[in-house]
């Protein structure tokens, strides 16, 4: 079937990198599936690079997963990407589960756009799950969020935090999806101190995706913003966000503000969780077994399923209570986007 639709969610998600590969460039980190006629649910996942236990975007599909081995008896294949790899690459990773009786394959991140609307096509009794981006294929769950709307609020408490007025946003690559969530957060500052300021970095452009797994330059932009006064950094590019958040750590007086899953109770990153102000979280896990649980009861779903505010899709977390202070300001500017009063940017 074919809809657009907002879906209720819950828990959140994640987004780092720790790449696990093989020497022919991917890694399996569990393959209890095979090709027979079971009838049971065999689901194929595809992860981006630093695949699972990279404590943010891919590990939250992988909860999603993990709750539909437990909850739905499924048996699961997970592979993993790798850098500088072609797009050659992930289409054979894709078909590789598709024709091994995998039944959804899904895809985590932005990047497997072009392989999934490619190899859809040649496995139409296959359901495909693409996560972060949008496929126009027929048999695919395109399953999105409004990333700009968490952001915002992300920006409200970052302007009521900070001492001076002065943030800073690290995006991992220049991309539209990253884009989003940078237009989010300077647009919630702004409106809360119209005389605040924000500085915008990305670590690397275009085609270069190492800026998603590089802790090193991810440290070193934090630790210039720190330099020039900035006290609130939020950032949104994977495994280099640790790099980052280290860097805060080590300034008294300042803020990180994590991204994809709660990175205060992140076990690589817990000693920092003090300096961990909020992390901007995604319902990837939702998105992953509801489509798990489509294919199993027969009615599989497809089309572009939104993840946003007014469901949780995306939502603020609180550990530490270090928004205690602030959280009726965040709760009414929470109020004014699900009802439509603040319509929140995309672009900045």
């Amino acid at each position: 079937m074919r809809r657009v639709s907002k879906i209720t969610a819950a828990c959140i998600a994640t987004a780092a990198l720790a790449v696990t590969a093989t020497a022919c460039g991917e890694s399996s980190t569990e393959d209890t599936g095979s090709s027979d006629n079971s009838g049971k649910l065999k689901i194929g996942m595809a992860y981006d690079v630093g695949g699972r236990g990279d404590n943010s975007f891919n590990d939250s599909a992988a909860r999603g997963l993990d709750k539909a081995k437990a909850e739905l008896g499924a048996e699961t294949k997970e592979l993993t990407a790798k850098h500088g790899e072609t797009p050659a690459d992930r289409e054979a990773r894709l078909a590789s589960l598709a024709e091994g009786g995998f039944n959804p394959v899904i895809g985590v991140g932005f990047a497997y756009k072009d392989s999934i609307d490619k190899v859809a096509g040649k496995f139409p009794k296959t359901t495909f799950g693409l996560v972060d981006s949008v496929s126009d294929a027929k048999n695919v769950d395109s399953i999105v969020f409004t990333e700009e709307q968490g952001s915002y609020l992300a920006g409200v408490a970052a302007a009521l935090k900070s001492k001076d007025g002065k943030v800073g946003f690290i995006g991992g690559v220049d991309l539209p999806l990253i884009k989003k969530f940078a237009a989010g957060f300077e647009q919630g500052v702004l409106e809360t101190n119209p005389k605040a300021s924000v500085q915008i970095q990305y670590l690397t452009t275009g085609t270069d995706l190492s800026g998603f797994g590089a802790p090193d330059k991810g440290k070193a932009a934090a630790q210039g913003m720190l330099d020039k006064g900035i006290d609130v950094i939020y950032t949104a590019a994977g495994g280099s966000g640790a790099g980052a958040i280290e860097a805060v750590a080590g300034k008294k007086g300042t803020w990180a503000i994590g991204v994809d899953s709660d990175q205060a109770k992140d076990p690589a990153l817990s000693k920092y969780a003090s300096s961990i102000l909020t992390s901007v979280v995604k319902n990837v896990d939702t998105g992953v077994f509801e489509l798990a649980k489509s294919v199993k009861d027969g009615k599989p779903l497809t089309g572009v399923h939104t993840y946003s505010l007014a469901e949780d899709g995306v939502s603020l977390t609180t550990t530490g209570d270090h928004l205690k202070d602030i959280q009726p300001k965040l709760d009414e500017a929470k109020k004014k986007i699900v009802d439509g009063q603040i319509k929140v940017r995309t672009t900045t």
